[in-house]
């Protein structure tokens, strides 16, 4: 097994382009309509003086990262830049280190930094993410390994340092046994605004050959998987889902589905009673054994105070929102959690090192503890196949999907590039009628093969910054 290199960050420069959403998504408190891709390219160099670039990308959401409501989208956009930005300095300014080593070193003082400037713990995390995952991808392509080959030989040189209570745990016997799926189901995402039937749609259709509602989205790709968004308020979320489960009880083949809070109930009492009355409604009978997970459905601000046994017995909870740092697995374990999700937004190393609790309590308490993986409408091209490849890794056997619903494939991308992407990863996209590129979605699954076997982290295309802007300057 080869030893992980030493490296250095000496640059990195950050690029947008804007994304105009077909459909508006709704989830919490925003509907989303358009937002910013922010693009990372980075330039690192090895001990033994090769130099290399690597990418990555991520959609700049707003209010989910902080749902402040007195702040504007644009200023959410600039919180998450200026994480960037801080995370690119306190990068650079060490020395030579390995990939995970300067991840590391680096995350106290970006943190600490980030707390002063009013960024909370998810926006500190979105700098540091973005940057690692960029030198992770230069490492793969100097290094000629994909991401599957950093991580099993470890390459990346990851440690139990931010995660003391793994002390003990054989980490790289771990991280050496992870074999990534050839597919992955995806788990459609059901936003708030959603329509159902075909008929829900009547007056405001699109007609742009793409499914418009769940119904459509059943008959078009096959789905087995769904995410469903609730809104907090039990009386309109309980009409909700039964309106859902009589499009999804007429599928013949299991289904499975996952709630999602996005922090909209302000304690327990009022997930306790949602929970209870779906038990209670006949409309809800298959929709409740199929159910896999309850995420996040308590406000971050006390999700972590109390502790959630009186629910996480009957259905497994897990943190989302909740999740801004190494140490709240933990935390959230002894208040009656049983999961956490992998996000690329979150980092690339607390996913895999959390995974690795997974794998370490699982052992101790026979199989409780989970891992799920969720979406941040990654779009089509770098930010989606990272994040597949990282869902791949932590071993999910779905993935929330949905970038491909709400905006038409590459929309946005010169379509030379979209022929770049298609001709590199045929096996994850196709060329829809009106020659977009979009993602390739059969029998309900992907494919992992060709962004398994890319050197770096799962892109073996390149983007085309020159038809980017530089993204706005934000310290």
């Amino acid at each position: 097994m080869k030893s992980a290199p030493q490296l250095a960050l000496l640059d990195a420069s950050f690029h947008e382009r804007p994304v105009k959403l077909r459909l508006p998504f709704r989830f919490g408190v925003v509907t989303l309509r358009e937002a910013p891709q922010l693009f990372v390219r980075a330039h690192i160099k090895l001990a033994d003086s090769r130099e290399g670039e690597g990418i990555a990308a991520e959609l700049l959401v707003p209010k989910w990262f902080d749902k402040n409501p007195a702040l504007t989208n644009e200023d959410n956009f600039n919180q998450l830049r200026q994480s960037l930005a801080i995370a690119r300095r306190h990068v650079m300014g060490l020395g030579a280190n390995t990939a995970f080593g300067l991840s590391a070193e680096a995350d106290a003082a970006h943190r600490t930094e980030c707390e002063a400037k009013g960024l909370n713990g998810l926006v500190a995390s979105f700098g540091l993410a973005l940057t690692e995952r960029a030198i992770i991808d230069a490492l793969g392509r100097i290094e000629g390994r994909p991401a599957t080959k950093l991580v099993q030989d470890n390459i990346l040189g990851l440690t139990t340092a931010l995660t003391p209570d793994l002390a003990g745990f054989d980490l790289g016997q771990f991280l050496a046994e992870l074999k990534p799926a050839e597919t992955i189901f995806a788990r459609h995402t059901v936003g708030l605004m959603d329509s159902l039937t075909r008929a829900d749609t009547a007056g405001k259709r699109l007609d742009d050959g793409l499914p418009e509602s769940l119904e459509e989205v059943i008959a078009a790709y096959g789905q087995r998987y769904f995410k469903l968004k609730v809104g907090g308020k039990v009386d309109e979320d309980l009409e909700r889902l039964a309106q859902i489960a009589a499009v999804l009880d007429p599928i013949a083949e299991p289904y499975g589905i996952t709630l999602d809070g996005n922090e909209q109930y302000d304690d327990i009492d009022g997930i306790l009673e949602l929970w209870r009355r779906i038990g209670e409604d006949k409309r809800l009978t298959r929709l409740k054994a199929s159910l896999l997970l309850i995420e996040q459905p308590i406000a971050r601000t006390s999700a972590l105070t109390k502790p959630v046994h009186a629910l996480g017995r009957d259905v497994p909870m897990e943190v989302d929102e909740s999740d801004a740092d190494f140490g709240v697995f933990p935390r959230a374990r002894e208040l009656g959690y049983r999961g956490i999700s992998a996000k690329s937004c979150k980092g690339f190393y607390r996913a895999l090192l959390n995974r690795a609790r997974v794998a370490k309590y699982n052992s101790e308490e026979g199989g409780r503890y989970f891992m799920s993986a969720e979406d941040l409408t990654t779009q089509a091209g770098v930010a989606v196949q990272q994040d597949l490849m990282l869902a791949a890794l932590v071993g999910a056997k779905h993935v929330e999907r949905n970038g491909h619903h709400y905006v038409d494939g590459m929309a946005g991308a010169p379509q030379a590039e979209q022929d770049a992407f298609l001709a590199a990863h045929g096996d994850l996209y196709h060329r829809a009628v009106n020659g977009r590129v979009r993602l390739h979605i059969q029998d309900g699954a992907v494919s992992l093969k060709s962004i398994a076997g890319a050197q770096g982290l799962g892109v073996a295309a390149m983007p085309d910054w020159n038809a980017m802007t530089p993204s706005p300057t934000v310290t």
